[in-house]
């Protein structure tokens, strides 16, 4: 039979497409705890604001903001103050993305793409650096971590630098608080990032800041080949938005600027970030309650002696099994991550462990329940 998709690029049979969850396999799911969102809506006040501008101020016929002005000089402000900065930083220094991923894909065509560089990674870690990478031909170079604490093998990584094989590392992708783990970089970690040269450029995705407190925004100033990525997925409640945003100084802005696709952002998404930004004190206090709750579950999952379970920064908890080969541990996973589905509850297998995103406490004390009886079983059946 003739080839159709002859046209195809020939790496992309290899490729496999990214599939969120759905719930459609199981439509008793109760309990969304896989993808890290919000636990809750946003309040009903605000959603009602938000119908009303729609209705009063947005132009269904006309083109978004394709500058995002109002919206970078609020996420500049909300920036600075979250940082502590006693230099404001203006709208120049940001860029605003359909979600980190727009942002993450711009940072890629704009550093490696034609050959010209690959892309450095310590895995586990978010997936999409190095799904984006391959879909744009970009390779790959991949470092372990500590299995005790998840820190970065820096020996390893430093080797990758230096290597003289092309093409050289361009970009280094950096979660803080890395992503299924839930640890923040340390300040070996970050003095090693602090020491490449400045033809690596450093990303810092910092998707989980208002949980963890912590950020290198501070740092920009004097690190021009430095970007932070930060999102309103998490603790602002606008994954249905996708609403990403990166930081880095004026001349790196205005080259992801140049790459980035036009009215990238809907109206819409535009008037809801700036919204959520200018009702902060209302949104954020929630994040306490989540961190602890998290640190609720965290203790709970601790007193099961069948669990290692990792402190966490983030909303979100990292476990895997106790006496439990290499082999066998992600085939036991999967098939407790199968099982819990199909009692309404989604958790994410994944990076050789189970991540357990930090629900309400009804939805927390469901899955703690749910996962204890499905260990138990697993290790009689072991």
């Amino acid at each position: 039979m003739r080839d159709r998709t002859s046209f195809i690029r020939s790496d992309l049979a290899h490729l496999e497409a990214y599939t969120s969850h759905s719930g459609g396999e199981s439509p008793a799911i109760v309990d969304r705890l896989d993808t890290n969102e919000s636990p809750l809506d946003l309040p009903a006040d605000i959603k009602s604001k938000l119908a009303w501008i729609y209705q009063q101020e947005i132009e269904a016929n006309r083109y978004p903001d394709g500058s995002h002005t109002e919206l970078k000089n609020v996420i500049a402000e909300y920036s600075t103050e979250s940082a502590g900065l006693a230099d404001g930083l203006t709208g120049n220094c940001i860029s605003v993305g359909n979600g980190s991923d727009e942002l993450i894909r711009s940072i890629l065509i704009a550093t490696c793409l034609g050959g010209e560089g690959s892309i450095l990674v310590a895995t586990p870690t978010f997936s999409m650096y190095g799904i984006l990478a391959k879909t744009l031909g970009i390779p790959v170079v991949t470092v372990s971590r500590n299995e005790t604490d998840f820190a970065l093998d820096l020996t390893a990584a430093q080797q990758a630098i230096e290597q003289t094989e092309n093409p050289p590392i361009r970009v280094v992708f950096m979660v803080h608080p890395n992503s299924p783990t839930g640890n923040n970089l340390i300040e070996k970690e970050l003095d090693w990032l602090r020491s490449l040269p400045d033809n690596v450029l450093v990303v810092i995705d910092e998707a989980y800041f208002e949980f963890s407190q912590t950020s290198v925004i501070g740092e920009l100033a004097q690190r021009q080949n430095w970007v932070v990525l930060r999102t309103f997925s998490k603790a602002f409640r606008l994954a249905a938005h996708r609403v990403g945003y990166a930081i880095a100084n004026p001349e790196l802005i205005q080259v992801l600027e140049k790459v980035r696709l036009p009215y990238n952002l809907p109206s819409f998404s535009q008037i809801a970030a700036k919204l959520v930004l200018q009702q902060r004190q209302l949104l954020l206090p929630l994040v306490q309650e989540i961190i602890e709750e998290r640190k609720r579950v965290y203790s709970a999952l601790q007193k099961n002696s069948h669990i290692q379970v990792w402190r966490s920064d983030a909303n979100f908890v990292y476990l895997r099994l106790k006496n439990i080969s290499d082999d066998s541990q992600d085939e036991i996973l999967a098939q407790i991550a199968a099982s819990l589905k199909t009692e309404g509850t989604l958790i994410r297998h994944t990076g050789g462990g189970i991540r357990i995103s930090i629900g309400t406490p009804e939805e927390n004390n469901r899955t703690l329940e749910r996962l204890e009886k499905r260990i138990s079983l697993t290790t009689i059946d072991n």
